[in-house]
């Protein structure tokens, strides 16, 4: 039996140039917004998320070093307070192209208000977040470990559900 030789086959050519910004220009203004709020509720969530549990870090590390005479911020510390200021931002952001589209695409359907209800929930979670920010640069620490984690947990099922109203559109 003998053995073909491998016999490269030539590709096929396209019809026509495919011009990679074609796409890009086909994107409307609004689909620029749906965009630049998925975005920003992104870099929010990871902050809300990683927030308390860098708390717990820092927390930890302030123990270990047998705390701070001089308040100085560890660098665990000074990425938290980075974070979170970084995601202030960006919260603020997904907040005001949420209630654009929120107004501009869907008039305030019924589920979008239970949508904006249980993010302002969110809100007030991030909130208390930069008050235990603000004072662990201070050097206080009152939350216990398992205060921050069961607090942690909490914004999950605040996504979760969010996520089911955006996704089932009960109302």
């Amino acid at each position: 039996m003998q053995q073909r030789p491998f016999v490269r086959r030539p590709r096929p050519v396209p019809s026509r140039r495919i011009d990679p910004f074609e796409i890009v220009r086909h994107l409307s203004a609004m689909d620029w917004l749906i965009i630049i709020h998925i975005l920003c509720v992104m870099g929010w969530m990871t902050s809300i998320f990683a927030v308390p549990r860098a708390l717990i870090y820092w927390k930890r590390d302030v123990a270990n070093t047998g705390g701070n005479s001089p308040p100085q911020i560890s660098p665990i510390g000074d990425l938290t307070c980075r974070l979170y200021r970084f995601s202030a931002g960006l919260m603020v952001l997904a907040l005001i192209t949420g209630i654009w589209l929120g107004a501009a695409v869907w008039a305030f359907d019924t589920w979008v208000i239970v949508k904006l209800a249980l993010v302002s929930v969110l809100v007030a979670h991030y909130m208390m977040t930069g008050g235990m920010v603000m004072r662990a640069r201070r050097g206080i620490f009152n939350e216990s470990d398992f205060y921050l984690r069961v607090f942690n947990e909490a914004s999950v099922v605040g996504v979760i559900a969010i996520l089911w109203v955006v996704v089932v559109k009960p109302f």
